[in-house]
């Protein structure tokens, strides 16, 4: 059947980062899947071009007085972007916000419930405000809604072994001859060289606890006396540590813990809101349910009078199972879902949108996902179309590509060798087109056959019971490539991230978080090279080593080696403009005129780790330049500033720090996130070589082309949250994919046999 023409956006001469004069038209209300190998230039393409210009001129129909306080998009470099509409980035972000914002309140659901309570509930309070730990009237007094309360750790307060002229007192602002520490050294009330464990229990009651008004003198001025402990809650525990500065947030971290709160029983609201139920639940036992089990009890529910707000209710949870996060309760903090529950959390705010002819953009939304839950996010992707809009999505899984109306297909390789469309067409012809996408879909991936033997040692986890595992007792083979599989909330991450490190706190962590660093974070700094570069520099020249440095003498005293200049609009994100002193070039005109073997410094900060690599002969230089190729970032510059990598670019960073060290046991979380299947190709051959090596590489992944080629499987299961937590088998990759039982062994044999 001829599907209709909405017409197409259409993009001509598009040159934002390293695409090539890129021309392409894009077909409006279909879903447009973008794939390529990292660095092709699929970002710069969807988000860089498409979404950012879409976003600058809807900011550009708002008046001046409110564009000032929306985020500022500069003009894509192309020379012609038509056809646009209004662009919805549902990206890997990891939802903010404080305590309060929880996925009920991101989903909406929040409200949802607070309107059958007040409707339906028994007995039942005047209005949805009253059900609500944001609001006064529904709030528990105690803890202020949070659920927990500032608990003092006495031992980070007081050294009890010393006097007050000992220093006893230990938070900040209390040393020895300051002001707050003269209130108690001056009372009066205490022997200022007696230690502290030899107070009086009615001394002690006067150092920590005494608050009922009492004035003192100190140095003349009348004051009203606190003990440590009010004097400290009113200073730090009163306050939202959310809302803390960073060197006072340290303090307070360091001075309390927080514990559950003794009213409300960590279920935020106050007593009245707790009394009132809907079939014997209060509001506070429904968003502590699983989602999967909230849905079943909302359905069960008969009552006419609400039955739009009811069915409302029920679509939004179904729609949280279908994307695969049935496991999550509504009270669990937003702040805490990783990138991909983040993403999948708001693509269920826009599935019941009204909205139509919206271009939706989605960032690899597979990610975190098993191969079970792809294909109902692909029925998703599917209905958003279905409604009217224009579905633009970056991925790498087949199972995405394949619901494609369109694709388009960036290469042929990464950074300088990337850039331009090597196809644009349909599934099918992607499949013969010859690029490197396209022969990797075709090619069968065959199990290992040949897995390392486990010689008997092994890593061992007891009566594991975090989170969701129900006693689980678990044996994982030292020197050898192990895979962790299971959908997502089966327990995977409890069991491996949670349980492990704590029977052996050598494990190394490999996780998708960096230090967030300065504006002069970048590859070279993180990874060391550039002492070794500058070393080269100054050799070869016969000058100083730090004149090759952008935070030293040689530096653009303009932009201070920057080489942009951040302007300061107020309400508006910096304005970020190259330095006209140094063209961005970082350095002064005179160091620039050092080189080696015919390149200046500001010529390497511009090259591609690959371009370095053939580049450097040092054997420092080298070493370091081979590890971030064998992660696959060589197509990252070395001046590639931290903020703009990806999760998974930044945690291939931190593999990349690790390699050639040897004996320890490595956990990877999903290390395939935003990889081409060309380079988890590579990314196997790293893993194999860290085994060889003597590690042990431990890996929790859905990729089934990494389970193939595991040494040791272990498949959690068999659903997720309660419905998980156990291990549904343990073995050889080959045992898994015959073993029909496993939900992970179906998709693999599936998979080994070109399904």
């Amino acid at each position: 059947m001829t599907q209709p023409d909405y017409g197409s956006i259409a993009i001509r001469g598009a040159r934002e980062n390293n695409l090539k004069n890129v021309s392409v038209d894009i077909p409006k209300r279909r879903i447009t899947v973008f794939t390529g190998v990292s660095g092709s230039g699929k970002s710069s393409l969807v988000f860089g071009t498409i979404a950012a210009e879409s976003q600058r001129l809807i900011n550009e129909t708002y008046p001046a007085f409110v564009q000032q306080f929306m985020p500022h998009y500069g003009q894509p470099d192309a020379d012609l972007l038509e056809n646009i509409s209004a662009a919805i980035i549902v990206d890997q972000q990891r939802l903010g916000g404080n305590s309060r914002s929880t996925v009920a309140t991101v989903t909406d659901t929040a409200q949802m419930l607070r309107v059958l309570f007040s409707r339906l509930a028994e007995p039942r309070l005047p209005s949805p405000g009253f059900y609500s730990y944001n609001d006064p009237r529904g709030m528990c007094a105690e803890c202020e809604g949070i659920g927990q309360v500032a608990a003092m750790d006495m031992s980070a307060v007081v050294d009890e072994s010393k006097s007050l002229n000992g220093g006893a007192i230990l938070p900040k602002g209390f040393e020895v001859d300051s002001w707050w520490w003269a209130t108690y050294a001056r009372s009066g009330f205490f022997d200022l060289d007696m230690p502290i464990a030899d107070y009086s229990d009615e001394r002690r009651d006067l150092l920590f606890n005494l608050d009922d008004g009492r004035k003192i003198k100190v140095d003349k001025i009348n004051l009203t006396y606190k003990g440590l402990v009010p004097k400290l809650r009113e200073s730090l525990g009163s306050k939202d540590p959310e809302n803390l500065q960073p060197h006072v947030r340290a303090e307070y971290d360091r001075i309390f813990t927080r514990k559950l709160c003794p009213a409300c029983k960590g279920a935020r609201l106050n007593a009245d809101a707790l009394a009132s139920t809907i079939s014997g639940h209060n509001i506070a036992a429904l968003s502590a349910m699983q989602v999967s089990d909230l849905a079943a009890l909302v359905r069960t529910i008969d009552a006419p009078q609400v039955g739009p707000m009811l069915a409302a209710l029920v679509a939004r949870l179904d729609n949280l199972v279908t994307i695969g996060l049935g496991y999550l309760s509504l009270d669990r903090e937003s702040s805490s879902l990783s990138g991909g529950e983040s993403q999948r959390v708001k693509m269920v705010r826009h599935l019941g949108s009204s909205l139509t002819d919206i271009t939706y953009v989605f960032d690899e939304p597979s990610v975190g996902l098993h191969p079970h839950d792809v294909g109902r996010l692909a029925g998703l992707m599917q209905q958003l179309r279905d409604k009217g809009n224009t579905v633009l999505i970056v991925e790498h899984k087949p199972d995405m590509m394949a619901i494609a109306d369109h694709v388009v297909d960036m290469g042929p390789l990464a950074g300088s060798k990337g850039g331009e469309v090597v196809y644009e067409g349909d599934f099918a012809g992607l499949l013969g087109s010859g690029t490197l996408t396209g022969n990797h879909i075709r090619k069968h991936q065959t199990i290992k056959d040949k897995v390392r033997g486990a010689n008997g040692d092994a890593l061992e986890i007891k009566a594991a019971s975090l989170n969701n595992l129900k006693d689980v007792w678990v044996k994982i083979p030292r020197g050898v490539l192990t895979v962790v599989s299971g959908v997502a909330g089966s327990g995977k991450s409890s069991l491996i991230q949670g349980c492990l490190p704590a029977a052996y706190p050598d494990t190394v962590i490999i996780d998708q978080n960096l230090a967030r660093g300065s504006r002069r974070s970048n590859t070279a700094t993180y990874t060391g090279i550039l002492d070794a570069v500058r070393k080269a520099f100054a050799k070869a020249n016969g000058v100083e080593a730090s004149l090759f440095s952008a935070n030293s003498k040689g530096a653009c005293p303009d932009c201070n080696g920057l080489g942009v200049i951040y302007t300061d609009l107020a309400h508006l994100d910096p304005m970020v403009t190259v330095c006209e002193t140094c063209e961005g070039k970082r350095f002064l005109p005179e160091v620039l005129e050092h080189h080696l073997r015919g390149k200046s410094i500001a010529d390497v900060y511009e090259m591609s780790v690959e371009d370095a690599a053939g580049f450097f002969t040092e054997p420092a230089i080298a070493k370091i330049l081979k590890g971030l190729a064998d992660v696959g970032l060589g197509y990252l510059t070395l001046g590639q500033p931290l903020s703009t990598l990806s999760g998974g670019e930044r945690q291939r960073l931190k593999l990349a720090a690790e390699l050639g060290k040897k004996g320890n046991i490595y956990v990877l979380d999903e290390p395939t996130t935003g990889l081409h299947m060309n380079d988890v190709d590579t990314l196997i051959g790293l893993f194999d070589r860290l085994v060889d090596a003597g590690s042990t590489v431990i890996v929790i992944e859905h990729n089934l082309d990494v389970i193939a080629r595991a040494d040791w499987a272990i498949d959690m299961g068999p659903g997720a949250g309660h419905d998980g937590g156990t291990v549904q088998f343990e073995g050889v990759p080959a045992a898994l994919a015959a073993d029909t039982k496993s939900l992970t062994g179906r998709y693999l044999s599936r998979h080994l046999n070109g399904g």
